[in-house]
C-alpha cells in the first residue's frame, strides 16, 4: 500500500479495535501456582487509548483471553466495548456485531491484531494492521506493520499516527 493509499484510510477512522495478547502485551504470561495469570501492558498504550477515547473515538477490544484482569486494566482506561473469552472461530462473528451495534463500517476500522485468530477481521475490509513480531502470515495480509513490537507501545503508534493524520493529536492534553 502506498503512502497516498495509507493516508486515505487513516482519513476513515473512527473506531480502533485490538487484541490483547501480543498487541497490548508482548505475550508473556505469568502463570501463578493458583492458577491466576499476570500480563504487564504499556503505559504509553494506555495514555493514547484514553487520548483517543477523549478524542471521540470508539475503542473495542476483542480477545481470546478470559481473566477479568484484563478487563479491570482497560475498563480503567475508560474502554466499555470489551469482549472476552471469544473463540478463534468467533472473533469475526463479535466484530460484524460490533459495528452493527454502533452503526460503524468496516473501512472506519483500524483493528490490530497478531496471529491467526486475528487472520478473518484482518481481512473484514479493516484498516489491518499488527506489530512488528505478528506471525507472518498477519504480516503479509497487513495494509501497516508497526515498526515497534507488541506491549511496547505498538498500539500508542497507531493511534497517534491515525490522529496525526485528522490533525488531531496533540488537542488533548
Amino acid at each position: 500500500m502506498s503512502q497516498i493509499q495509507l493516508t486515505e484510510k487513516l482519513q476513515k477512522i473512527t473506531t480502533f479495535i485490538f487484541d490483547v495478547d501480543g498487541v497490548l502485551t508482548d505475550g508473556t504470561l505469568i502463570s501463578y501456582e493458583n492458577g491466576d495469570l499476570a500480563r504487564t501492558f504499556h503505559v504509553r498504550d494506555g495514555y493514547a487509548l484514553v487520548t483517543a477515547i477523549r478524542l471521540g473515538y470508539k475503542i473495542a477490544i476483542i480477545t481470546g483471553g478470559k481473566q477479568e484482569s484484563i478487563k479491570t486494566r482497560l475498563s480503567a482506561l475508560g474502554i466499555k466495548d470489551i469482549f472476552l473469552a471469544v473463540k478463534t472461530n468467533k472473533k469475526l462473528a463479535v466484530f460484524q456485531q460490533f459495528l452493527v451495534d454502533n452503526d460503524i463500517k468496516a473501512e472506519q476500522v483500524l483493528y490490530m491484531g497478531d496471529d491467526m485468530p486475528d487472520i478473518e477481521v484482518l481481512q473484514a475490509g479493516v484498516l489491518a494492521t499488527c506489530p512488528a513480531d505478528a506471525v507472518q502470515e498477519i504480516k503479509n495480509i497487513a495494509h501497516y506493520i508497526s515498526p515497534t513490537l507488541g506491549g511496547k507501545g505498538c498500539v500508542r503508534e497507531v493511534i497517534e499516527m491515525v490522529t496525526k493524520a485528522q490533525n488531531k493529536w496533540g488537542t488533548i492534553l
